[in-house]
């Protein structure tokens, strides 16, 4: 069985728009493309690599796809080999033509067709970007593995990793990375149902009731 793993550069309010270059994605007027660049060092880039070396198919999304369909296929050295060489599976509502080689169609019932898959012979999927697709992966569980790199940035706009998909959860830290610049390469696996208490266990005090009840008659509109 295969499994689902992501990997998003992030800034530190959830952004994974557009790290790679001014002109990567500019959609929605996204303005700060390239945000990844001034923190690179060889700790950054041993890690990719480490990623990278597994074998790996890829699973991205429209734009995504799109991105990489655009670039990559002229860059047949490091990186670009070992992405023109693997198998893409691309996901989009509508059907479309894939010019870069090695590519499939993933349409209609997404979910059942993505289950189909991870359940085939064939090495890991990695996911890059692909803010949508990760919406679809979180709020259906489908993703085993989440590599997620923080940047010490803030940007305000633009797509994020965790927006409309997201589902209560835990999650289990497997890796932590820091680098030279002041990113974090963490790795995340799903651990499970979300897990609250309080953190006191003391009785509430009177004010604390009252104010409980408060909340409950302004949530109810009275």
């Amino acid at each position: 069985m295969r499994k689902i793993i992501t990997v998003n550069f992030i800034t530190l309010d959830g952004v994974i728009q557009a790290p790679g270059g001014p002109q990567e994605d500019t959609s929605g007027g996204f303005q700060w493309g390239g945000w990844v660049a001034p923190f690179s060092d060889e700790i950054m880039n041993q890690k990719i690599i480490a990623v990278m070396d597994q074998p790996f198919d890829l699973l991205l999304g429209r734009r995504t796809y799109d991105i990489f369909a655009a670039h990559w296929p002229h860059y047949n050295d490091g990186i670009g080999k070992k992405f023109n060489q693997a198998e893409k599976f691309m996901v989009s509502h509508n059907a479309i033509p894939l010019p870069w080689q090695h590519a499939t169609l993933i349409t209609g019932d997404v979910v059942e067709a993505l289950q189909a898959l991870k359940n085939t012979d064939g090495p890991n999927l990695l996911v890059y970007g692909s803010s949508q697709l990760m919406q679809t992966l979180l709020a259906h569980r489908l993703a085993d593995i989440v590599h997620m790199w923080l940047f010490p940035v803030t940007i305000g706009s633009g797509k994020r990793q965790f927006a409309d998909g997201t589902l209560p959860g835990s999650w289990k830290l497997t890796d932590a990375t820091p680098t030279s610049t002041g990113v974090i390469m963490t790795t995340y696996e799903p651990a499970g149902a979300l897990q609250t208490r309080a953190i006191e266990s003391k009785p509430p005090s009177a004010a604390e009731l009252e104010r409980r009840q408060k909340v409950l008659a302004e949530d109810a509109g009275l």
